[in-house]
């Protein structure tokens, strides 16, 4: 079985990480809180969603539930909107 997971050099940087998960939190026509789970299956890179994850909320731009949900901030929404 071919290994799955990506070498170094095609790892995305944690800005594009961070915006990735952003935008699927805020997509004005899917805005529902994902899983990690659900992230990580839809960026696969574990450990950089994980960090992105932290930033994004001691940034004040999402929430995560004790049951590992993530949803965005109202600022965060507002921010998409606006286009910032």
């Amino acid at each position: 079985m071919p290994d799955m997971q990506p070498s170094p050099a095609q790892e995305p940087d944690d800005t594009t990480i961070e915006s990735g998960i952003l935008d699927r939190l805020t997509y004005p026509d899917d805005q529902r809180p994902w899983s990690v789970e659900e992230l990580v299956r839809e960026i696969r890179h574990r450990l950089s969603v994980i960090d992105a994850i932290a930033k994004l909320q001691a940034a004040g731009l999402i929430h995560r539930t004790t049951d590992d949900l993530i949803f965005p901030t109202r600022s965060a929404i507002r921010a998409k909107e606006l286009e910032i």
